[in-house]
């Protein structure tokens, strides 16, 4: 099928253009940001890692007591992937379902991001009632990647009043000491990542608690994500990391090759 030009939209099955979307004013979803939602990866119009990206949006939506008809917004995706076909304004796929009881399903380009990217840390504690959640209320989070933009950078790292690193605001953090891969545990109150997962399957890398100090003195860092896959960290705080990025330009390349191969297993 040829490819739509613009991003589609469905809410509750009903197939638009992503700017013509609607939702009732009303809904708790908007005005409280009481929902859950999920973004996956589209190659050439076909998901990565699909079903376990649902599976991370049942619990989220069991842990905030959401009605959930998984089974319609499996037929959602399906129809909408195929309507809208490959191409550029169709690379991710970003699932919604709302307290007002909408099930709103976007295509979106991916956005752009620099090969290396520099953070600033930002300090944040974790919502610990929301653990396991991926949920729309994502303002702190948003807010956080701004306050690292007025500081010069392109991201946000999450770090606690007490000063351990967790996560950035829509990515895990990996680093490497002493040729050892490690990444903050889940036990920090981070989000279970399906990219997270795949990097930690694929290298073996260590759960470990890391302070900021231990990730400014380590010999790389990466960040992980379904839309970066594997994204090199250039600087923290204006500390510069090594050039030479042995670890993670070999885990971008085992990352890419475990999608395409799945997606050709599909």
């Amino acid at each position: 099928m040829a490819s739509f030009s613009g991003s589609l939209a469905s809410v509750d099955g009903l197939i638009t253009l992503a700017s013509e979307a609607k939702i009732p004013a009303t809904d708790e979803g908007l005005l409280r940001g009481d929902g859950a939602f999920e973004v996956i990866r589209v190659y050439d119009g076909k998901p990565f890692a699909f079903e376990q990206h649902l599976t991370r949006l049942e619990r989220s939506a069991l842990n905030l007591r959401l009605p959930l008809d998984l089974e319609a917004i499996r037929a959602d995706s399906g129809r909408l992937l195929a309507h809208a076909g490959a191409g550029p304004d169709h690379e991710l796929l970003r699932i919604v379902v709302t307290r007002g009881g909408r099930r709103l399903l976007l295509t979106e380009p991916l956005p752009a991001t620099p090969e290396r990217v520099r953070l600033a840390s930002i300090t944040y504690s974790p919502t610990r009632v929301l653990d396991g959640v991926k949920s729309l209320s994502y303002a702190a989070n948003m807010l956080a990647s701004r306050l690292a933009r007025e500081r010069g950078a392109d991201e946000a790292l999450l770090v606690t009043p007490h000063g351990r690193v967790l996560e950035a605001p829509t990515s895990s953090i990996f680093w490497v000491t002493d040729a050892q891969l490690h990444t903050p545990p889940l036990t920090e109150h981070i989000l279970a990542s399906i990219t997270r997962g795949l990097v930690i399957e694929l290298s073996g890398a260590t759960e470990r608690e890391c302070t900021l100090e231990d990730l400014l003195a380590a010999d790389e860092a990466f960040l992980a994500s379904t839309v970066r896959e594997v994204q090199p960290v250039a600087e923290l705080d204006h500390h510069r990391f090594p050039a030479d990025r042995p670890v993670a330009d070999r885990l971008a390349a085992d990352v890419s090759a475990r999608i395409l191969a799945e997606l050709q297993a599909a």
